[in-house]
């Protein structure tokens, strides 16, 4: 691994080095990148990087900033590193406990609210929360809610947490640890709920290994959906059904390929009628919306 020059170090000198061990490493955006990490480890700007060049950099923030910027070149995660990401327009704390959210998760918080906030007071459960991205956002976005979120991790609860205070809603967001809808039992929520949504763990166990290396860095119980991807799918029809209100809607994220296998899933389970199949920016059927037939 390359190592910083001896000189005395200034913004300008750090900047350059920066840029040139990413884009050596063939990191996409090098200088984008390079400029966010620098911007971490300095608490600084971007804009103070190119006009203040000169100015030195201390012995401790040179050795933070180097220590980022080799690690990136390692494979950790741009937003790991950052310990943020936007969604829906709000910042996220995020590290290793969690998955990093993506943009096409949008799409199941845009489907809940169009369907669960033409009601009063809706009752939603975010299942596997993670980092509490859909279910704060969710939050965020209908005042009127109340969110019930689980995830088995209590380290990626811990990490909800932090994001739901970060965002004023802990009075509306309940953080459940346990077992996809297994924390629900015992709250009276049988047949009450106005919306489940999840973006469960979908790739299959075989095609992990073949991921993008900043992709395995993330929680593999995040990703591993079981032998055909499907496990959790399964798991989630026969479970939601009990809790769901009578046309309650079930919002489900999916793999690339895999909007038909649910739909036949959730034809063949019973109760269950497709309300629709959304496609992402990528033209890729991604969020599977179905509800509950039973009055």
């Amino acid at each position: 691994m390359p190592t910083l020059t001896q000189e005395p170090m200034t913004y300008g000198i750090l900047a350059w080095e920066g840029l040139a061990l990413l884009s050596n490493a063939g990191i996409a955006n090098a200088a984008q990148e390079a400029r966010w990490l620098l911007e971490r480890a300095l608490q600084t700007t971007g804009l103070r990087l190119r006009v203040e060049s000169d100015r030195p950099v201390s012995e401790e923030h040179r050795n933070l900033a180097w220590s980022l910027l080799t690690r990136r070149v390692a494979g950790e995660p741009l937003q790991y590193l950052l310990g943020t990401q936007e969604f829906c327009g709000l910042e996220f704390e995020v590290g290793p406990a969690v998955l990093i959210p993506r943009p096409e998760t949008e799409l199941l918080v845009g489907e809940v609210r169009e369907i669960a906030g033409r009601e009063a007071a809706p009752l939603v459960a975010d299942i596997g929360t993670g980092s509490g991205c859909i279910a704060v956002a969710l939050a965020c976005a209908m005042p009127n809610a109340q969110v019930y979120a689980t995830d088995r991790s209590a380290e990626a609860l811990a990490v909800a947490r932090r994001n739901g205070g970060r965002h004023g809603v802990m009075e509306r967001v309940r953080f459940l640890e346990g077992d996809l809808l297994a924390p629900l039992a015992g709250l009276g929520l049988e047949g009450q709920l106005a919306a489940v949504v999840s973006n469960p763990p979908y790739i299959p166990a075989d095609d992990l290994p073949g991921l993008q290396r900043e992709v395995r860095r993330e929680p593999r119980a995040a990703l591993d959906g079981g032998p055909d991807g499907l496990a959790f799918y399964r798991r989630l029809l026969r479970e939601a059904k009990p809790y769901l209100a009578p046309g309650g809607t079930m919002v489900l994220e999916v793999g690339q390929g895999q909007a038909e296998s649910v739909c036949r899933m959730a034809e063949e389970s019973g109760g269950y009628g497709l309300c629709g199949v959304r496609r992402d920016g990528a033209d890729i059927e991604r969020v599977v919306c179905l509800q509950n037939d039973e009055c």
